[in-house]
């Protein structure tokens, strides 16, 4: 990708570094680039700043191995701020949190929140887990219960009863979300193939 960046249109050479987590969308820190450090970043494909405090380049993660690795970047409309999206290693900021706005770095979509769930329970020790018990049981066991449930949703979808028809809805879609998981697959997925057949 080509960027028309002017690092000369800032008296110190800096530019601001916006840096967003490419799964969950969040704004993860801001820091500020010159030159060097944006040709640093684009050569290791790790973020890597200039820092003011240093007086140096300064790799995130060179310390701690929270590195950000590099999956996309943009240059604003008006040329004068960078938008990295990254995959994070661990959490971004030094006192410990996700972000130095001391957020979670969780998405806002709770469906991807559900498969991140569903993707620790699996392999939980809590014996009591039902989806831990549904993995252990095999992926004929967790199909099957997609299937029973798809049949509760045609039953209650026959009926009156809008409350049992969504709350069947809900297991049939939990269930599918176990399905898809054990097949190594999640939602985004199926989006892209929606979003083919859609361009089509």
């Amino acid at each position: 990708m080509e960027l028309n960046m002017d690092f000369k249109k800032f008296s110190d050479g800096l530019m601001p570094a916006i840096i967003q987590d490419l799964n969950t969308g969040k704004v993860l820190m801001l820091g500020y680039m010159n030159l060097d450090a944006f040709n640093e970043t684009m050569t290791t494909g790790k973020i890597t700043f200039f820092s003011r405090s240093k007086n140096r380049l300064w790799t995130k993660g060179e310390e701690s191995g929270n590195f950000l690795y590099l999956k996309s970047y943009a240059l604003d409309c008006d040329q004068d701020a960078l938008l990295f999206k990254v995959s994070p290693v661990g959490p971004v900021c030094h006192t410990g949190a996700d972000t130095c706005w001391n957020e979670v770095n969780a998405s806002d979509d709770f469906l991807q929140h559900l498969e991140s769930i569903i993707d620790l329970r699996k392999s939980s020790d809590d014996e009591n887990s039902y989806v831990r018990s549904l993995f252990k049981k095999g992926i004929n066991k967790i199909a099957q219960k997609v299937g029973e449930e798809a049949v509760e949703v045609i039953i209650e979808a026959k009926d009156n009863d809008d409350d049992k028809f969504l709350n069947e809805s809900a297991d049939l879609l939990f269930h599918y979300l176990l399905l898809l998981n054990s097949k190594g697959f999640n939602l985004d997925n199926i989006k892209d193939i929606l979003k083919q057949r859609h361009q089509q």
